[in-house]
Order: structure tokens, then sequence, then C-alpha cells
């Protein structure tokens, strides 16, 4: 007898929308010297966190987590002036966004995004029978226009915006982002993906307001505050938005050890500056390191640096490859006309290193 699975689930490759570095060492034989293609916060995160955790190891982590995730969220309403009704906890924005999709959309309503964003969205869309509808980047920005355009013409269930973009880097002021959100349908859910937030600099972020009723803003701690490995993120958005996530979130989700561990690291701001100050002074190094190489960094509000190769897709590969075969773990976009460039997180200084290094053998490889 064959047991039964969901006609579409069916249909749909057995795919992951990133390779981990560890499967590429895996196969490979080798491990990487520098880490840097995961966007990952290899700073590491404050020492507050840590010993929340190592609290959490010796004490309580044979407990069940609050399913409210209460604390956490009270420490989230003080620091950002919003109410508990305002925000839901999810395992990192990844899990919010499926839950997202699940909630405010239907099998094969349209969803919009732009050609090359993040592409973790795109496999929820995909995995609950959704249709992906997309524009193109124009000047290596989210097209805001184009997508507005497109929102109005189309009125989509869902748009997916972010800002600071990943994988180019690139930011709007928070007028520009406001402005696209005023274009929108009403009847049009915005997801306004903010996962680079804390990095980006001042007034890239618009003013929290949670009257917005088609507004829902994510954010995370593994970026900036460099705990992506206990996948905790919230999505912040008018009260009549976050409820329905408590009928259909995993209430024991979030574990006990990610609850302590991210309102230690939010609870220590001054640790957070030191660590983005740091980060800009890794994403100009790494920029300097593209110039001196011919190459052309894109500017950037991340913690990591996009970067021209000069050429088309097919050389931005073997550049990618080439350092991937010196044990440098980097990744690239793959969206037409994006796919010219590498992506580089920022990194520590022995990393960046050895990424310059390889970066200027590889180059010298391929004249």
């Amino acid at each position: 007898m064959t047991i039964k699975i969901d006609a579409h689930i069916q249909a749909l490759p057995a795919t992951i929308p990133f390779v981990a570095p560890e499967r590429t060492e895996r196969e490979s034989g080798n491990q990487f010297v520098a880490r840097l293609g995961a966007n990952e916060n290899n700073l590491g995160c404050s020492p507050n966190a840590i010993e929340a955790m190592a609290r959490i190891a010796s004490q309580s982590v044979g407990q069940y987590a609050d399913p409210e995730n209460f604390s956490l969220r009270l420490a989230l309403c003080q620091h950002l002036g919003i109410e508990m009704n305002n925000v839901v906890i999810g395992s990192g924005i990844d899990g919010l966004l499926g839950l997202i999709v699940r909630i405010f959309s239907s099998p094969k309503d349209t969803i919009l995004t732009s050609a090359g964003a993040y592409p973790t969205f795109n496999y929820h869309v995909a995995a609950y029978d959704r249709t992906l509808l997309t524009v193109p980047y124009r000047d290596d920005h989210e097209d805001l226009d184009a997508l507005a355009q497109e929102a109005q013409k189309t009125h989509p269930a869902i748009v997916y915006v972010s800002n600071p973009d990943n994988p180019m880097g690139t930011w709007w002021p928070a007028k520009d982002i406001e402005d696209f959100i005023n274009k929108i349908p009403e009847d049009t859910l915005i997801i306004l993906d903010e996962a680079y937030g804390e990095t980006a600099p001042e007034g890239t972020l618009p003013p929290i307001d949670c009257t917005r009723a088609n507004l829902l803003r994510v954010r995370t701690f593994s970026k900036a505050y460099g705990i992506a490995g206990l996948r905790c993120g919230y999505a912040i958005g008018n009260s009549a938005l976050i409820l329905p996530f408590e009928k259909i979130r995993n209430h024991f989700g979030i574990n006990i050890m990610a609850q302590a561990a991210s309102e230690a690291a939010l609870k220590d701001q001054k640790w957070l500056m030191q660590t983005l100050e740091t980060n800009a002074q890794a994403r100009d190094r790494l920029s300097a390191i593209a110039i001196e190489n011919g190459l052309k960094p894109i500017k950037s509000a991340t913690n990591f640096v996009t970067i021209d190769c000069g050429q088309d897709g097919a050389y931005a590969m073997q550049v990618l490859k080439g350092l991937m075969e010196r044990r440098i773990f980097v990744r690239k976009p793959m969206a037409p006309v994006l796919d010219r460039c590498i992506r580089v997180s920022t990194g520590k200084d022995e990393e960046i290193n050895q990424f310059s290094t390889a970066l200027a053998a590889v180059l010298k490889d391929l004249q």
C-alpha cells in the first residue's frame, strides 16, 4: 500500500533554497578556511547572550519554553514602543514567511516579489501552491515603482520587499519606502523584510506605525545580534494581522535558549553598537579589496558586500568556483543581470585576509 502524499507536494522538487557550506565540505572533503557566504555574524554575539545560554543549559534546558514568548515579547515592546498584541515571535524570518504566506493567501493566489530577491520566500510561495509574479531589479535595487505599478494592476494577495536588500545590499531611504507602502492597494498585504535593518544607515527604517492595516515588518536576531543558529525572529504589525498567527504557529517552536539569548542580546545595545562599527569597517575592507583587484563593490547597508565581477554570470560563477576551490565560502545572485556579481559576508580580519589572497589568485588564473 502506498501512503498518500498531497498531489501538490508530490509534484514539488526535493530542494532547499540554499546549499549549506557543511554540504560542500562533506562533498569536497575539505573544510572552508573562511565562511563568508551566509551573511552570518562571524563576530559573535553579546557576552550577555552567551551567559544566558549557559544559564539555561545548566538549569532549565529540560523545561519547555514559554509558549507565549512573554518575556521576549515584552522586551521587544519596550524597545520598539509597541504593544504586546503588535508582535509575534517566529523561528527566524524564514519561519515567519512561511506562516505569512499560509495565513494571508490561498492556493493559486498571486504573490508579488522581485526577480532575484530572497529565495526562501519563493520556496514558501511554491510550497503553498501560490502563483509567483516578479518584476526585475533596476540599477541593483528592488524597483519600488515597478512593484507598486504591478500591485495596482494585479492586486496580489501579498507583495514582498526587503530594505536593505539581499542579495545586492542596496537600500532605499525611509521616505521612498513610505511612498511605496502608500501606493499598494489596501487589499494587498505588504511584507517589509528588515533583516538588515540594524546595519543600515540612519533614516533607512520608517517609524513603526502599527495602525497600518496591511503591513507586516519582519526582523531577526540572526544578523547584527549574531545568534543565527538559535533561529529567532519577529513580525511587527497591526493587532488584526498578528492575531491569526496564534491560530497556526508552533507555540513551542521557539526554544527556551533562543528566547533567553535573544532577550539578553536585545538588552545589550552597547555590544550591538560595537558590532555595527566593526561590521562597517569590514565592509569598507571588502570594498577596498574589490577595487584593488579591478572589480566594483556595490555600496552596501548590510553585513555583506556584493561585488560586480565586470563580466557576465558565467564569469562570476568561475570566480565563485575558484574561491570555493581555495576553501573560501561565498555566494552569488543567480538572477540575470544580478548574476554578474559575487556576494561576500563581512567577517573577522583573518577571514578577510584569506579572501583577499584567494581572490587575487583566482582572478590571475582567469586572465
